[in-house]
């Protein structure tokens, strides 16, 4: 095989995995257009400009800067300063776990925050109905209300759960609780042959 077709079937291996990163950010309810540009510029090891991208992709310029906002959003990219260009370059965080902390805890924040937004208003809801009551309510109403505010009271013991999981990851400790272990070597092997571990 000549450099030429080595050039081709690495590029096609890099491909594979800008694509496959792309296919794996919808689990993160990410769009794929944000994990195929996560994965272009993650495979091409430098920042990249907006013009670059819109060649790798087929797409506008304008859509690649919607994309990018969206991606230093979910902190997964950032703008990084070449020397010598006027041109604005995007780079990705290039660590497979830090990525994957910024995409839960970022779009976990904002559930957060709306569900405990809608929570409040539920409970200024029920309290104005129940000042609101002019005769003795009835068992049923007084149940339904009681068993209301349980289910906001679990509501709420739920989010403030998800929000310290968020502070385990954001703070690092995930990764004392479930560490990333170093990829096994190929060459490592016991004296009767086998592989260890």
């Amino acid at each position: 095989m000549n450099n030429e077709q080595l050039l081709k079937e690495l590029k096609e291996a890099e491909n594979q995995i800008a694509d496959r990163i792309a296919d794996n950010m919808e689990t993160f309810g990410v769009s794929s257009t944000i994990g195929r540009l996560l994965g272009i510029i993650y495979m091409n090891r430098n920042a990249m400009t907006l013009d670059e991208l819109a060649a790798h992709t087929g797409m506008s310029k304008t859509r690649m800067s919607q994309v990018m906002r969206q991606m230093m959003t979910l902190n997964i990219a950032e703008k990084e300063f070449v020397k010598g260009s006027r041109k604005e370059h995007y780079n990705v965080e290039n660590d497979y776990v830090q990525t994957f902390i910024s995409l839960f805890t970022t779009n976990w924040k904002e559930v957060i925050s709306k569900n405990m937004t809608l929570e409040r208003r539920l409970r200024e809801r029920i309290t104005k109905l129940e000042t609101s009551i002019e005769d003795e309510p009835t068992a049923e109403i007084q149940e339904r209300i009681t068993s209301f505010k349980q289910e906001l009271d679990d509501w709420s013991s739920y989010y403030q759960w998800i929000r310290r999981l968020v502070d385990f990851f954001e703070s690092g400790e995930i990764l004392n609780a479930v560490p990333v272990k170093e990829p096994r070597k190929e060459n490592q092997y016991s004296e009767r042959g086998e592989t260890n571990g």
